[in-house]
Protein backbone atom coordinates (compact mmCIF):
# COMPACT_ATOMS: atom_id res chain seq x y z
CA UNK A 1 0.00 0.00 0.00
CA UNK A 2 2.92 2.38 0.57
CA UNK A 3 3.85 1.91 -2.54
CA UNK A 4 1.19 2.04 -4.72
CA UNK A 5 0.30 5.75 -2.29
CA UNK A 6 3.53 6.85 -3.65
CA UNK A 7 2.29 6.32 -6.96
CA UNK A 8 -1.07 7.98 -6.05
CA UNK A 9 0.93 11.01 -5.04
CA UNK A 10 2.95 11.14 -7.50
CA UNK A 11 -0.05 11.32 -10.21
CA UNK A 12 -1.94 13.50 -8.07
CA UNK A 13 0.82 16.26 -7.49
CA UNK A 14 1.30 16.22 -11.68
CA UNK A 15 -2.35 16.25 -12.59
CA UNK A 16 -2.90 20.10 -12.28
CA UNK A 17 0.18 20.76 -14.25
CA UNK A 18 -1.24 18.05 -17.32
CA UNK A 19 -5.09 19.51 -16.92
CA UNK A 20 -3.67 22.86 -18.28
CA UNK A 21 -1.39 21.35 -21.47
CA UNK A 22 -4.53 18.96 -22.79
CA UNK A 23 -8.58 20.32 -23.16
CA UNK A 24 -11.18 18.37 -22.68
CA UNK A 25 -11.82 17.15 -25.80
CA UNK A 26 -8.23 15.95 -25.36
CA UNK A 27 -9.52 14.04 -22.53
CA UNK A 28 -12.60 12.75 -24.34
CA UNK A 29 -10.79 11.09 -27.04
CA UNK A 30 -8.26 9.34 -24.33
CA UNK A 31 -11.28 8.60 -22.26
CA UNK A 32 -12.74 7.20 -25.25
CA UNK A 33 -9.56 5.30 -26.16
CA UNK A 34 -9.49 3.93 -22.45
CA UNK A 35 -13.07 2.70 -22.90
CA UNK A 36 -12.53 0.45 -25.90
CA UNK A 37 -9.33 -0.92 -24.37
CA UNK A 38 -10.98 -1.54 -21.02
CA UNK A 39 -13.72 -3.00 -22.62
CA UNK A 40 -10.82 -5.86 -24.37
CA UNK A 41 -8.33 -5.95 -21.90
CA UNK A 42 -11.22 -7.23 -19.37
CA UNK A 43 -11.43 -10.62 -21.79
CA UNK A 44 -7.91 -10.33 -22.88
CA UNK A 45 -6.50 -13.08 -20.88
CA UNK A 46 -10.01 -14.66 -20.20
CA UNK A 47 -9.34 -14.30 -16.79
CA UNK A 48 -7.44 -17.43 -16.15
CA UNK A 49 -5.37 -14.73 -14.63
CA UNK A 50 -7.74 -14.58 -11.98
CA UNK A 51 -7.52 -18.94 -11.56
CA UNK A 52 -3.82 -18.34 -10.91
CA UNK A 53 -4.56 -17.76 -7.25
CA UNK A 54 -6.52 -20.95 -6.57
CA UNK A 55 -4.69 -24.45 -6.82
CA UNK A 56 -2.67 -25.48 -4.06
CA UNK A 57 0.55 -26.77 -6.13
CA UNK A 58 2.54 -23.76 -7.97
CA UNK A 59 3.14 -26.45 -10.68
CA UNK A 60 -0.49 -25.69 -11.62
CA UNK A 61 -0.66 -21.94 -11.20
CA UNK A 62 2.41 -22.15 -13.74
CA UNK A 63 0.74 -23.83 -15.89
CA UNK A 64 -2.52 -21.50 -15.52
CA UNK A 65 -0.08 -18.61 -15.93
CA UNK A 66 0.82 -19.33 -19.34
CA UNK A 67 -3.12 -20.16 -20.45
CA UNK A 68 -3.35 -16.57 -19.59
CA UNK A 69 -0.34 -15.13 -21.79
CA UNK A 70 -1.78 -17.46 -24.55
CA UNK A 71 -5.40 -16.15 -24.56
CA UNK A 72 -3.70 -12.75 -24.85
CA UNK A 73 -1.72 -13.81 -27.84
CA UNK A 74 -5.43 -14.92 -29.24
CA UNK A 75 -7.81 -12.05 -28.51
CA UNK A 76 -4.96 -9.62 -29.63
CA UNK A 77 -4.79 -11.11 -33.03
CA UNK A 78 -8.49 -11.11 -32.98
CA UNK A 79 -8.19 -7.23 -31.79
CA UNK A 80 -5.67 -6.47 -35.09
CA UNK A 81 -8.05 -8.47 -37.47
CA UNK A 82 -10.98 -6.46 -36.28
CA UNK A 83 -9.09 -3.05 -36.58
CA UNK A 84 -7.87 -3.94 -40.19
CA UNK A 85 -11.07 -4.55 -41.61
CA UNK A 86 -12.92 -2.08 -40.02
CA UNK A 87 -11.03 0.62 -38.77
CA UNK A 88 -13.33 3.89 -39.40
CA UNK A 89 -15.48 2.09 -36.98
CA UNK A 90 -12.86 2.39 -34.07
CA UNK A 91 -11.73 5.83 -35.12
CA UNK A 92 -15.41 6.95 -34.91
CA UNK A 93 -16.09 5.54 -31.77
CA UNK A 94 -12.99 7.32 -30.48
CA UNK A 95 -13.92 10.67 -32.15
CA UNK A 96 -10.23 10.65 -33.86
CA UNK A 97 -8.73 10.94 -37.24
CA UNK A 98 -5.13 9.30 -36.30
CA UNK A 99 -4.53 5.55 -37.82
CA UNK A 100 -1.70 5.97 -34.82
CA UNK A 101 -4.24 5.40 -32.16
CA UNK A 102 -5.60 1.75 -33.92
CA UNK A 103 -1.68 0.35 -33.39
CA UNK A 104 -1.25 1.95 -30.29
CA UNK A 105 -4.63 0.17 -29.23
CA UNK A 106 -3.33 -3.05 -30.40
CA UNK A 107 -0.37 -2.35 -28.49
CA UNK A 108 -2.14 -1.91 -25.52
CA UNK A 109 -4.66 -5.11 -25.23
CA UNK A 110 -1.08 -7.07 -25.98
CA UNK A 111 0.74 -5.52 -23.15
CA UNK A 112 -2.20 -5.35 -20.84
CA UNK A 113 -2.87 -9.05 -21.30
CA UNK A 114 0.82 -9.77 -20.29
CA UNK A 115 0.72 -6.88 -17.52
CA UNK A 116 -2.31 -8.59 -16.19
CA UNK A 117 -0.57 -11.96 -15.83
CA UNK A 118 2.41 -10.82 -14.40
CA UNK A 119 0.51 -9.29 -11.89
CA UNK A 120 -1.65 -12.17 -10.96
CA UNK A 121 1.88 -14.35 -10.46
CA UNK A 122 3.14 -11.72 -8.25
CA UNK A 123 0.28 -11.74 -6.32
CA UNK A 124 0.72 -15.56 -5.77
CA UNK A 125 4.07 -15.95 -4.84
CA UNK A 126 3.39 -12.60 -2.68
CA UNK A 127 5.50 -10.65 -4.19
CA UNK A 128 3.78 -7.82 -3.50
CA UNK A 129 7.19 -5.09 -3.17
CA UNK A 130 7.21 -5.85 -6.60
CA UNK A 131 3.56 -5.12 -7.74
CA UNK A 132 4.13 -2.05 -5.38
CA UNK A 133 6.89 -0.56 -7.37
CA UNK A 134 5.14 -1.30 -10.36
CA UNK A 135 2.44 1.46 -9.67
CA UNK A 136 5.24 3.70 -8.53
CA UNK A 137 6.70 2.96 -12.25
CA UNK A 138 3.58 3.18 -14.33
CA UNK A 139 2.74 6.81 -12.54
CA UNK A 140 5.94 8.31 -13.09
CA UNK A 141 6.53 7.34 -17.01
CA UNK A 142 2.66 7.69 -17.46
CA UNK A 143 2.80 11.15 -16.00
CA UNK A 144 6.25 12.40 -17.18
CA UNK A 145 5.67 10.98 -20.88
CA UNK A 146 2.20 12.94 -20.99
CA UNK A 147 3.87 15.97 -19.84
CA UNK A 148 6.23 16.27 -22.40
CA UNK A 149 4.34 15.20 -25.53
CA UNK A 150 1.72 18.29 -23.49
CA UNK A 151 4.62 20.38 -23.80
CA UNK A 152 4.62 20.00 -27.10
CA UNK A 153 0.81 20.17 -28.05
CA UNK A 154 0.47 16.51 -28.74
CA UNK A 155 -3.07 16.43 -27.80
CA UNK A 156 -4.64 13.35 -27.62
CA UNK A 157 -2.12 10.89 -29.34
CA UNK A 158 0.64 12.24 -26.46
CA UNK A 159 -2.15 11.13 -23.40
CA UNK A 160 -2.40 7.84 -25.18
CA UNK A 161 1.22 7.37 -26.05
CA UNK A 162 1.96 8.34 -22.26
CA UNK A 163 -0.01 5.92 -20.99
CA UNK A 164 0.84 2.46 -23.28
CA UNK A 165 4.34 3.27 -22.28
CA UNK A 166 4.01 3.20 -18.94
CA UNK A 167 2.33 -0.20 -19.11
CA UNK A 168 5.22 -1.20 -20.57
CA UNK A 169 7.87 -0.53 -18.05
CA UNK A 170 5.87 -1.97 -15.35
CA UNK A 171 5.69 -5.09 -17.16
CA UNK A 172 8.75 -5.52 -17.46
CA UNK A 173 9.19 -4.61 -13.25
CA UNK A 174 7.04 -7.65 -13.24
CA UNK A 175 8.55 -9.78 -15.33
CA UNK A 176 11.32 -10.32 -13.61
CA UNK A 177 9.73 -11.79 -10.40
CA UNK A 178 8.11 -14.68 -13.54
CA UNK A 179 11.76 -15.41 -14.67
CA UNK A 180 13.36 -16.18 -11.36
CA UNK A 181 10.67 -18.59 -10.71
CA UNK A 182 10.76 -19.79 -14.39
CA UNK A 183 14.09 -21.69 -13.92
CA UNK A 184 12.67 -23.92 -11.35
CA UNK A 185 9.18 -24.45 -12.32
CA UNK A 186 10.09 -24.96 -15.99
CA UNK A 187 9.77 -28.88 -16.48
CA UNK A 188 6.61 -28.66 -15.20
CA UNK A 189 5.24 -26.43 -17.74
CA UNK A 190 3.21 -29.04 -20.34
CA UNK A 191 0.64 -28.90 -23.06
CA UNK A 192 -0.95 -31.63 -21.62
CA UNK A 193 -1.74 -30.20 -18.04
CA UNK A 194 -2.53 -26.76 -19.87
CA UNK A 195 -5.40 -28.14 -22.13
CA UNK A 196 -6.46 -30.15 -18.42
CA UNK A 197 -6.37 -27.15 -16.45
CA UNK A 198 -8.23 -24.71 -18.82
CA UNK A 199 -11.30 -27.48 -19.13
CA UNK A 200 -11.13 -27.55 -14.94
CA UNK A 201 -11.24 -23.96 -14.70
CA UNK A 202 -13.29 -23.49 -17.65
CA UNK A 203 -15.88 -20.91 -15.83
CA UNK A 204 -13.36 -18.31 -15.30
CA UNK A 205 -13.73 -17.79 -19.46
CA UNK A 206 -17.16 -18.67 -19.71
CA UNK A 207 -18.57 -16.33 -16.52
CA UNK A 208 -15.87 -14.39 -15.16
CA UNK A 209 -14.43 -13.34 -18.51
CA UNK A 210 -17.54 -12.41 -19.91
CA UNK A 211 -18.68 -10.68 -16.13
CA UNK A 212 -15.73 -8.62 -16.90
CA UNK A 213 -16.57 -7.15 -19.65
CA UNK A 214 -20.19 -6.70 -19.30
CA UNK A 215 -18.56 -4.55 -16.29
CA UNK A 216 -15.87 -2.70 -18.55
CA UNK A 217 -18.76 -2.16 -20.72
CA UNK A 218 -20.79 -0.47 -17.74
CA UNK A 219 -17.39 1.88 -17.03
CA UNK A 220 -16.56 2.55 -20.82
CA UNK A 221 -19.80 3.40 -21.98
CA UNK A 222 -21.05 6.36 -20.17
CA UNK A 223 -17.75 8.49 -22.12
CA UNK A 224 -19.10 6.82 -25.66
CA UNK A 225 -22.30 7.58 -25.00
CA UNK A 226 -21.71 11.02 -23.64
CA UNK A 227 -19.62 11.74 -26.44
CA UNK A 228 -21.91 10.67 -29.14
CA UNK A 229 -25.22 12.38 -27.63
CA UNK A 230 -23.64 15.88 -26.30
CA UNK A 231 -19.62 16.63 -27.21
CA UNK A 232 -16.64 15.06 -26.87
CA UNK A 233 -15.80 18.31 -24.57
CA UNK A 234 -18.29 16.88 -22.12
CA UNK A 235 -17.35 13.09 -22.27
CA UNK A 236 -14.20 14.53 -21.66
CA UNK A 237 -14.76 16.52 -18.32
CA UNK A 238 -16.60 13.00 -16.63
CA UNK A 239 -13.53 11.48 -17.82
CA UNK A 240 -11.41 13.49 -15.70
CA UNK A 241 -13.75 13.67 -13.05
CA UNK A 242 -13.74 10.18 -12.84
CA UNK A 243 -10.44 9.60 -12.84
CA UNK A 244 -9.51 12.65 -10.20
CA UNK A 245 -11.83 10.57 -7.95
CA UNK A 246 -10.51 7.12 -8.70
CA UNK A 247 -6.68 8.36 -7.44
CA UNK A 248 -7.42 8.39 -4.02
CA UNK A 249 -9.76 4.82 -4.08
CA UNK A 250 -6.84 3.42 -5.95
CA UNK A 251 -3.92 4.39 -3.42
CA UNK A 252 -6.05 1.71 -1.11
CA UNK A 253 -8.03 -0.75 -3.72
CA UNK A 254 -4.81 -1.90 -5.76
CA UNK A 255 -3.27 -2.86 -2.78
CA UNK A 256 -6.22 -3.75 -0.93
CA UNK A 257 -7.57 -6.26 -4.05
CA UNK A 258 -4.36 -8.31 -4.59
CA UNK A 259 -3.41 -9.12 -0.72
CA UNK A 260 -7.06 -9.78 -0.07
CA UNK A 261 -7.58 -12.22 -2.62
CA UNK A 262 -4.37 -13.50 -1.89
CA UNK A 263 -5.37 -14.24 1.67
CA UNK A 264 -9.14 -14.55 1.18
CA UNK A 265 -8.36 -17.51 -1.30
CA UNK A 266 -5.75 -19.38 1.16
CA UNK A 267 -8.41 -18.51 3.49
CA UNK A 268 -11.03 -20.98 1.57
CA UNK A 269 -8.55 -23.08 0.56
CA UNK A 270 -8.13 -24.47 4.25
CA UNK A 271 -11.47 -23.70 5.49
CA UNK A 272 -11.38 -20.47 7.15
CA UNK A 273 -14.12 -18.31 7.82
CA UNK A 274 -14.88 -16.07 4.93
CA UNK A 275 -17.64 -13.98 6.65
CA UNK A 276 -15.48 -11.85 9.82
CA UNK A 277 -13.30 -11.07 6.67
CA UNK A 278 -15.84 -9.89 4.37
CA UNK A 279 -17.57 -7.76 6.89
CA UNK A 280 -14.38 -6.63 8.71
CA UNK A 281 -13.22 -5.21 5.17
CA UNK A 282 -16.02 -4.07 3.84
CA UNK A 283 -16.82 -1.72 6.92
CA UNK A 284 -13.52 -0.61 7.16
CA UNK A 285 -13.79 0.40 3.31
CA UNK A 286 -17.18 2.08 4.15
CA UNK A 287 -15.55 4.17 7.46
CA UNK A 288 -12.63 5.54 5.86
CA UNK A 289 -14.69 7.04 2.73
CA UNK A 290 -17.79 8.43 4.03
CA UNK A 291 -15.85 11.83 5.47
CA UNK A 292 -13.80 12.39 2.21
CA UNK A 293 -16.99 11.76 0.44
CA UNK A 294 -19.15 14.29 1.82
CA UNK A 295 -16.13 17.01 1.33
CA UNK A 296 -15.86 16.03 -2.53
CA UNK A 297 -20.00 16.18 -2.60
CA UNK A 298 -20.11 19.45 -1.34
CA UNK A 299 -16.84 21.27 -2.51
CA UNK A 300 -16.19 19.53 -6.19
CA UNK A 301 -16.91 22.17 -8.60
CA UNK A 302 -14.56 25.02 -6.80
CA UNK A 303 -11.86 22.54 -5.87
CA UNK A 304 -11.87 21.24 -9.59
CA UNK A 305 -11.77 24.79 -10.95
CA UNK A 306 -8.78 26.10 -8.50
CA UNK A 307 -7.12 23.29 -8.84
CA UNK A 308 -6.69 22.31 -12.20
CA UNK A 309 -7.78 25.18 -14.55
CA UNK A 310 -11.36 27.26 -15.07
CA UNK A 311 -12.09 24.75 -18.15
CA UNK A 312 -12.46 22.25 -15.14
CA UNK A 313 -15.46 23.57 -13.39
CA UNK A 314 -17.97 21.20 -15.25
CA UNK A 315 -15.71 18.19 -14.61
CA UNK A 316 -16.18 19.17 -10.73
CA UNK A 317 -20.21 19.65 -11.32
CA UNK A 318 -19.98 16.01 -13.01
CA UNK A 319 -17.93 14.51 -9.87
CA UNK A 320 -19.73 15.94 -7.45
CA UNK A 321 -22.59 13.63 -8.05
CA UNK A 322 -20.41 10.88 -9.43
CA UNK A 323 -19.30 10.80 -5.45
CA UNK A 324 -22.54 8.62 -5.24
CA UNK A 325 -21.58 6.06 -7.19
CA UNK A 326 -18.04 5.65 -6.62
CA UNK A 327 -18.39 5.64 -3.23
CA UNK A 328 -20.52 2.38 -3.69
CA UNK A 329 -17.55 0.87 -6.17
CA UNK A 330 -15.19 1.52 -3.35
CA UNK A 331 -16.93 -0.35 -0.83
CA UNK A 332 -17.90 -3.54 -3.11
CA UNK A 333 -14.49 -4.71 -3.98
CA UNK A 334 -14.41 -7.11 -1.26
CA UNK A 335 -17.52 -8.23 -2.47
CA UNK A 336 -16.60 -9.37 -6.23
CA UNK A 337 -13.34 -10.57 -4.86
CA UNK A 338 -15.58 -13.06 -2.38
CA UNK A 339 -18.06 -14.07 -5.06
CA UNK A 340 -15.58 -15.16 -7.56
CA UNK A 341 -13.49 -17.12 -4.79
CA UNK A 342 -17.39 -18.79 -4.07
CA UNK A 343 -17.42 -19.88 -7.66
CA UNK A 344 -20.50 -17.40 -8.49
CA UNK A 345 -19.36 -16.62 -11.35
CA UNK A 346 -22.91 -17.65 -13.11
CA UNK A 347 -25.32 -15.67 -10.93
CA UNK A 348 -22.36 -12.07 -10.70
CA UNK A 349 -22.66 -12.46 -14.96
CA UNK A 350 -26.40 -12.10 -14.56
CA UNK A 351 -26.40 -9.17 -12.12
CA UNK A 352 -23.29 -7.56 -14.24
CA UNK A 353 -26.11 -7.92 -17.23
CA UNK A 354 -29.08 -6.24 -16.01
CA UNK A 355 -26.57 -3.82 -14.68
CA UNK A 356 -24.71 -2.65 -17.98
CA UNK A 357 -29.05 -2.84 -19.35
CA UNK A 358 -29.88 -0.18 -17.03
CA UNK A 359 -26.72 1.99 -17.50
CA UNK A 360 -27.40 1.64 -21.43
CA UNK A 361 -31.57 2.81 -21.11
CA UNK A 362 -30.17 5.39 -18.83
CA UNK A 363 -27.86 7.23 -21.08
CA UNK A 364 -29.91 6.21 -23.97
CA UNK A 365 -32.92 7.61 -22.93
CA UNK A 366 -31.04 10.27 -20.93
CA UNK A 367 -29.20 11.21 -24.38
CA UNK A 368 -32.70 12.21 -25.91
CA UNK A 369 -34.97 13.79 -23.55
CA UNK A 370 -32.24 15.17 -20.48
CA UNK A 371 -29.45 17.46 -20.21
CA UNK A 372 -26.18 16.06 -19.48
CA UNK A 373 -26.03 16.51 -15.32
CA UNK A 374 -29.08 15.09 -15.15
CA UNK A 375 -28.22 12.06 -17.04
CA UNK A 376 -25.06 11.61 -14.77
CA UNK A 377 -26.82 12.21 -11.87
CA UNK A 378 -29.16 9.31 -12.62
CA UNK A 379 -26.27 6.91 -13.68
CA UNK A 380 -24.78 7.77 -10.60
CA UNK A 381 -27.89 7.49 -8.79
CA UNK A 382 -28.78 4.00 -9.88
CA UNK A 383 -25.26 2.64 -10.19
CA UNK A 384 -25.05 3.50 -6.58
CA UNK A 385 -28.22 1.58 -5.12
CA UNK A 386 -27.29 -1.27 -7.51
CA UNK A 387 -23.79 -1.39 -5.69
CA UNK A 388 -25.27 -1.47 -2.26
CA UNK A 389 -27.57 -3.99 -2.99
CA UNK A 390 -24.35 -6.35 -4.66
CA UNK A 391 -22.77 -5.75 -1.32
CA UNK A 392 -25.66 -7.03 0.80
CA UNK A 393 -27.08 -10.11 -1.55
CA UNK A 394 -23.09 -11.55 -1.48
CA UNK A 395 -22.40 -10.83 2.47
CA UNK A 396 -25.89 -12.68 2.98
CA UNK A 397 -24.42 -15.60 0.89
CA UNK A 398 -21.25 -16.02 2.89
CA UNK A 399 -23.06 -15.70 6.36
CA UNK A 400 -25.86 -18.74 4.90
CA UNK A 401 -22.94 -20.91 4.10
CA UNK A 402 -20.91 -20.39 6.94
CA UNK A 403 -24.00 -21.13 8.94
CA UNK A 404 -24.88 -24.82 7.03
CA UNK A 405 -20.79 -25.75 7.40
CA UNK A 406 -20.83 -24.99 11.27
CA UNK A 407 -24.22 -26.89 11.45
CA UNK A 408 -22.77 -29.95 9.39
Amino acid sequence: MSGTAVAQIIGFALTPIISRLFSPSDFGVFGSFGSILGVIAAGVTLQYTQAIMLPKEKTDAINLFFISCLSAVFITLLCLAAILIVPAFFLNIMKTHSAWMLVLLVMAVFVSGLNQSFQAWCVRVKAFRHTSASQVIRTIAANGTQIGFGWFQGGALGLVCGAVLADIVASINLARVLFSDLKALRPDIQWVRMKQLAVEYRDFPIYSATQSVIGALSLGLPVLLLGYFYDIAVAGAYAFGVRILLAPMSFVLTALRQVLFQKASETYNYRGKLYPLYLKTTSVLLAMVIIPASILFIWSPSVFAWLFGSEWHEAGIYARWLVLWLVSVFINVPSILFGRILRLQSKLFFYDLLLLGLRIAIFVLGGIYLESLQTIVLFSTVSSWMNTMFVIWIGYVIYCREKRTSKG
